[in-house]
């Protein structure tokens, strides 16, 4: 059995590396809370357990027992944060610290009855991917950030990446969530992306690195998607 805390230094691994770039100690430190020490320990018994390969000043990679274990963890957690929307009433800049709690002490049988009752979703209140019972995670290569879009071009609200609760919750009081149409109409060079929101009287602006963690697809793209649509404001 896999320790909470290992669990918790898998899933930030999974988020932050970039292909065959390993995340960094810092990074890793960062994402769980603790010092760059404590993780530098921690991947030093994870190599030996054979869940990440970790190079002293480079960083650490996932093995494919490491993925297993990552993938398993966020599709617990992803469930729990839908569950805990659409059973319970949380919103979504809520769920985040509640499931990072839950997420260690699910059994099988439990995560089986969550996905039942929910209907086999395909993703979280965010928008993010749920990882399936085999722990293969959908993509959708069409998303881009919102930071990337051009002036002038006519977006849908498909996923949030910023686990922020003051990003969330900004983002429900000027009236967004998930399938909300965005018109961006300014992207000014000192970093601010200025949106028309279809479902509110004031425009959005947003700094570039929040908006980077937003990702939009085209209408016509969104509306073939099977996803739900999840209204804060309810």
């Amino acid at each position: 059995m896999v320790a909470p805390k290992i669990e918790d230094c898998l899933k930030a691994i999974y988020c932050l590396q970039d292909g065959d770039t390993p995340a960094s100690s810092s990074e890793i430190a960062a994402a769980i809370g603790v010092k760059p020490p404590t993780v530098t320990t921690m991947l030093q018994r994870m190599d030996d357990d054979d869940l990440v390969h970790y190079e002293s000043y480079t960083g650490a990679c996932l093995t494919d027992r490491g993925e297993k274990h990552a993938l398993n963890v966020l599709r617990n957690h992803r469930l729990l944060e839908l569950f805990l929307t659409e059973e319970l009433g949380y919103e979504w800049s809520a769920v985040h610290e509640e499931a990072d709690v839950l997420e260690h002490h699910l059994s099988e049988t439990l995560v089986e009855r969550i996905e039942a009752v929910l209907k086999s979703p395909t993703v979280d209140p965010h928008g993010e991917p749920i990882p399936t019972a085999d722990l293969e995670i959908p993509r959708c290569e069409t998303q881009q950030p919102l930071a990337e879009c051009q002036e002038g071009t006519i977006v849908v609200l498909s996923e949030v990446r910023a686990n922020s609760s003051d990003v969330l919750s900004y983002l429900t009081k000027a009236g967004i969530s998930l399938g909300t149409e965005l018109k961006v109409v300014e992207t000014a060079p000192f970093g601010m992306i200025t949106c028309e929101v279809n479902t509110a009287d004031k425009p959005l602006s947003l700094p570039a690195d929040v908006a980077a963690e937003i990702y939009v697809s085209r209408p016509a793209e969104s509306s073939k998607k099977d996803r739900r649509k999840y209204n804060e404001a309810k």
